[in-house]
């Protein structure tokens, strides 16, 4: 391997290793939990699963011919609820869907971070647009959702921001009412904009789905911190009556403050289950009881390659060796696309 740079090649493999979403969630986020990371569970109400396209429902035909926006519809119109382990690049976006998730979401914070830069907006609608492009194009069929931040400007902005995620494929997009530039949800300093901006941004997202951008529109509100529950919730009402696809209310503190929003709120919503943040942790079971569509895990996968990469590099300073750390290398390959690589190249090969 002496034309390797190995030091590079030691981080992707314990990466991997790390990111392998099938070791990671299941064991705590997921029980009780079918194929797919989808939570069987009676008695929710369908009311919830009203999913529009130009304003009206829509089915997945087939997974040949849907849309990326179709087969979130398809997803959501299900009773049961969705763990989304959420992803920053193309090979976590492969790793998510290799371990059989039925969904996932490019995080900002997690696109910022794979840049070297905190979640606070100092990333360009074109670098995000860059990443969005790159994760679907290695996704091969289960649909992605992507941070749409606070549209990068005005309102006009944000009907720029929807149609060119849903150009590259996005299925849906989340566009939120921070004051730019935003910050992570459960970080301290954030502010929100008033509520007719909030809802100007709403509508002209869901204005450039019904011109004919085949995305789904999530509306997010961070109000809870400053302005609390209240008026929280009746942004989340507000943004159903626009025409928002999902709801997502940021940082609950409590689970009763999670069991209101799912009863004052209808149409899915989103629960954002961060380590360590301000949200309780819950198991997806008990999120749709209360009437939660998706669980996103947004942080699990980049912090857990931090703690990984981490321990790597303490272990090669120290000269000790760091097989028990790492993944084969023959799944390195398999894992970045060397086999699928390799196959075309056959079927072209010149004699």
């Amino acid at each position: 391997m002496s034309s390797c740079n190995t030091l590079p090649l030691l981080l992707v493999l314990v990466s991997i290793c790390a990111l392998r979403v099938k070791a990671l969630l299941p064991s705590t986020l997921t029980s009780g939990s079918l194929p797919f990371g989808r939570v069987h569970h009676g008695g929710c109400s369908s009311s919830r699963r009203t999913i529009s396209k130009a304003g009206a429902g829509t089915a997945m035909s087939s997974a040949k011919t849907s849309s990326a926006a179709d087969k979130l519809r398809d997803l959501l119109s299900r009773p049961e609820i969705l763990t989304m382990p959420c992803c920053y690049d193309g090979l976590t976006a492969r790793l998510v869907e290799d371990a059989g998730f039925p969904l996932t979401f490019m995080t900002g914070f997690g696109v910022s971070g794979a840049h070297g830069l905190p979640d606070t907006q100092l990333l360009s609608y074109a670098e995000m647009l860059a990443s969005a492009t790159n994760i679907c194009a290695t996704l091969r069929d289960i649909p992605c959702i992507g941070d749409g931040d606070t549209g990068y400007g005005n309102s006009v902005n944000v009907k720029r921001t929807v149609k060119g995620y849903a150009q590259v494929g996005m299925a849906g997009i989340m566009i939120e009412d921070q004051v730019a530039p935003k910050r992570c949800g459960h970080t301290k300093g954030k502010t929100v904009v008033g509520r007719e901006e909030a809802y100007s941004r709403v509508r002209a997202a869901c204005d450039a789905r019904d011109e004919g951008a085949d995305i789904l529109i999530m509306a997010r509100t961070d109000a809870r911190a400053g302005l609390g529950l209240e008026e929280a919730l009746e942004r989340c009402k507000e943004f159903r009556k626009i025409g928002a696809d999902i709801t997502f209310l940021e940082a609950p503190q409590s689970e009763e403050e999670m069991r209101r929003y799912c009863q004052e709120v209808d149409g899915p919503k989103l629960a954002n289950m961060l380590e360590f943040g301000k949200t309780p942790i819950l198991p997806p079971v008990e999120l749709e009881k209360m009437g939660y569509a998706i669980a996103a895990y947004p942080l699990s996968l980049l912090s857990a390659s931090i703690k990984a990469m981490n321990s790597t590099l303490e272990r090669l300073k120290a000269g000790e060796p760091l097989d028990d750390l790492l993944e084969g290398f023959e799944e390195v390959q398999r894992v970045v696309g060397f086999r699928d690589y390799d196959s075309t190249a056959e079927k072209y090969k010149i004699d």
